[in-house]
């Protein structure tokens, strides 16, 4: 995938979601390949010491949805959109539905509108395979199959931003791109209440606290490195292969829950163990695994780093960031019950 990396040389690219993991990551493959980047993030989970420092990079600070800030984006004259900015996740959006769609909803259809009238190149909208599959799905995962029977706004307004990329696509010729994204962890990702697993077990361990498992921990997820995910999005807005496609970016295994427990807890030599809470009602998916077959013909998708690599690449962007991590963090007591019960614990370990 490095060899796409020349194709972006001299290119303006904008990413929306700049900040957070996987588009800082992005932002910083680009501006390694000589790209002059616009990142477009309102910092809502993620923050600005994330975005790489550069006189390549311009940072606009502003949610998608505000039109003076997508002027000030497309003035610039992308040739590239990555659109991966979201209202991020799950639990999020089961607590707030209504900012879930104007966000997801509405704020990829203003980019969409602004990426059309500017004449962008290639339009890449990143996708969830994690939600729009289903729990009915069967595995693995392959794209032709989508579910519409989803169990969160989350899973909801991610379907509809690739409903009206195929719009786009259809009615205007907007050249667009739909990767979905399974279940992405590595270095740039900062722990939160509405955060992924790996990130804030790494944090809990780091702290010496018990880790929590929704259910019996015999749940799988197909954990995929933030670097091969940024190089399939470097395929992704280069291929004409790619365009008008839908393909997961997935590493095709699976991993269970309380096995990356114990390996957060072995890794950082947390004696606290792991701590069982209830099954979250909207979590209905017992296994994830990907196929990748597509992405592997389509761009020539090849992942490289393994689980436990990848995992200990992550561990030590902990400890190289901590102090940074530490103070950005939140946790504040929220609808899930992993939350609330791990704050109680913090809070008697204070006591």
């Amino acid at each position: 995938m490095s060899l796409f990396r020349d194709h972006y040389s001299g290119k303006s690219v904008l990413v929306t979601g700049g900040a957070g993991a996987i588009g800082s990551n992005l932002t910083r493959a680009l501006v390694e390949s000589g790209a002059q980047v616009i990142v477009l993030d309102n910092l809502s989970s993620a923050e600005r010491w994330s975005v790489p420092s550069s006189p390549s990079v311009l940072f606009v600070e502003a949610d998608i949805t505000d039109e003076i800030a997508l002027k000030r984006a497309f003035f610039e004259k992308p040739d590239v959109v990555y659109h991966l900015a979201a209202f991020f996740a799950n639990q999020n959006s089961v607590d707030y539905p209504e900012r879930d769609l104007e966000i997801n909803g509405r704020g990829t259809l203003k980019l969409l509108q602004y990426a059309s009238l500017a004449g962008v190149a290639r339009f890449v909208y990143a996708s969830s395979g994690s939600s729009i599959y289903g729990s009915d799905s069967p595995l693995p995962l392959r794209e032709e199959f989508m579910s519409m029977h989803l169990s969160t706004p989350y899973q909801i307004t991610k379907m509809v931003g690739e409903l009206y990329c195929n719009f786009f696509y259809n009615h205007y010729g907007l050249k667009v791109v739909k990767p979905r994204f399974f279940n992405s962890y590595g270095p740039g990702e900062i722990p939160g209440q509405y955060r992924n697993v790996i990130p804030n077990f790494i944090f809990w361990a780091m702290k010496g606290l018990p880790l929590p498992i929704t259910g019996d921990g015999e749940a799988t997820r197909d954990f995929t490195f933030v670097g091969d995910i940024v190089d399939g999005l470097l395929g992704a807005g280069h291929l004409e292969s790619a365009v008008g496609q839908e393909f997961n970016l997935a590493s095709g295994s699976e991993t269970r829950i309380v096995d990356l427990a114990n390996m957060v807890n072995a890794a950082t030599g947390n004696s606290a163990g792991i701590q069982y809470v209830s099954r979250r009602k909207w979590d209905t998916k017992s296994r994830l695994l990907a196929s990748i077959d597509r992405a592997k013909d389509l761009i020539g998708y090849a992942p490289k780093t393994n689980f436990e690599e990848g995992l200990e690449l992550t561990i030590q962007w902990f400890r190289e960031n901590w102090e940074l991590i530490e103070d950005s963090a939140s946790f504040a007591p929220g609808s899930s019950s992993a939350v609330r019960q791990i704050a109680t614990t913090r809070a008697d370990q204070q006591v």
